[in-house]
């Protein structure tokens, strides 16, 4: 009689689990900017200085969206680490990956910031603090740590030169002025005295260790499009990543002066009042400038036919900032202009969401979406 050989019957957990580990070996930390550019909708159109019927609550659905996401992409990350340990290594010493280290910082701060901003009216108020002191501290953490370790990395292990400067190479450096923009909203749930003037003048710190770094990187990157041309097309939306610092910075000092009165007293309370607007008008009037250099450039690589790509988030958290920094100088100068600002750079925000989202969405169902 025939024998047969039974073989081992495979579960389909089983079956499906190296599939599973296997989709998670190209997921990169780019992955966090669409956290980023989700969580900012939230924060921005909660804090426009005009309001419509029902915005709150859409951007309260926005909020939850991306603390769905953040923690969705965290466990799949983690599962990143444990299972393709060598290809997470290899990403660190990648020039081109490892400056996207500094978006799972800033992907903590934006959801943290988000909750005490919106986040609060479903969860209550003392739920919010909790939960953004945690991201905070995480957050600014992780951003202090990348802000040193990635130009670490590029000078002793990265080989780079001068014609491969990209504004990616600021995303490191720009975390630690999100923490800047966030922190302050914890300050009035410090206690009164020390515990506020030393987290306010903590945030200031932050504000100078980002805004110094970039005036280091910026001139590269503009040089290396000045005399090596135009970036590859599909990294062109990077150049919205200039903003990023631009209009961060722009909210970050609108917020410490926000902060001030009940935590440090005079003169230096009026005095961040004063820097908010003699920092932040010319500032902005540079970040629309670059913004239109970057949309030219924009079109120019479209009509290229330029296809998709995950830079294309980079369309949303810098014009994003950009969106909080006009609606700060609108509070602190009274001027219906900067209101209007802060309005329109808003819709190119939301336009900007919705086509990335739509695309990536559409990239994930098909299996198509772009290793980067």
């Amino acid at each position: 009689m025939a024998t047969t050989l039974a073989l081992p019957r495979t579960t389909r957990s089983e079956a499906t689990a190296p599939r599973a580990h296997g989709a998670l070996r190209n997921l990169g930390p780019n992955w966090y900017a669409s956290v980023m550019g989700t969580a900012i909708i939230a924060n921005a159109g909660a804090t426009l200085p005009y309001q419509l019927p029902g915005q709150r609550v859409a951007c309260q659905l926005v909020w939850a969206l991306s603390a769905a996401a953040l923690a969705v992409l965290l466990t799949a990350r983690a599962g990143h680490w444990i299972h393709h340990r060598d290809q997470a290594r290899a990403h660190l010493l990648d020039p081109s990956v490892a400056p996207f280290y500094g978006c799972l910082s800033m992907a903590l701060l934006a959801v943290g910031g988000g909750t005490l901003i919106v986040g609060r009216d479903l969860i209550g108020l003392d739920a919010a603090v909790a939960v953004d002191a945690v991201l905070f501290s995480a957050g600014t953490a992780i951003g202090l740590l990348m802000a040193v370790a990635v130009p670490y990395l590029m000078v002793v292990r990265h080989q780079v030169e001068a014609a491969q400067a990209t504004p990616v190479w600021l995303l490191p450096l720009v975390a630690p002025m999100v923490s800047a923009a966030l922190g302050p909203l914890l300050v009035p749930h410090l206690p009164a005295g020390q515990a506020r003037e030393a987290m306010l003048l903590f945030c200031h710190a932050l504000f100078g260790v980002s805004l110094l770094a970039t005036l280091l990187m910026l001139p590269l990157i503009f040089a290396r499009l000045v005399f090596s041309g135009p970036l590859p097309l599909l990294l062109t939306p990077t150049l919205f990543l200039v903003l990023g610092p631009l209009g961060q910075s722009t909210t970050a000092v609108n917020q410490l002066a926000d902060a001030a009165p009940g935590a440090i007293g005079a003169p230096y309370a009026e005095g961040l009042a004063a820097f908010a607007v003699m920092y932040g008008v010319p500032v902005m009037g540079f970040a629309l400038l670059w913004l239109a250099l970057a949309a030219a450039m924009l079109v120019r690589a479209a009509r290229r036919v330029m296809g998709f790509s995950m830079t294309w988030w980079a369309l949303t958290f810098p014009v994003g900032t950009c969106v909080t920094g006009a609606a700060g100088l609108a509070r602190h100068t009274g001027l219906t202009a900067f209101a209007w600002l802060a309005a329109a750079l808003f819709a190119c925000l939301l336009t900007a969401w919705l086509l990335a989202a739509a695309h990536t969405l559409r990239a994930l169902f098909t299996r198509r979406l772009p290793a980067r």
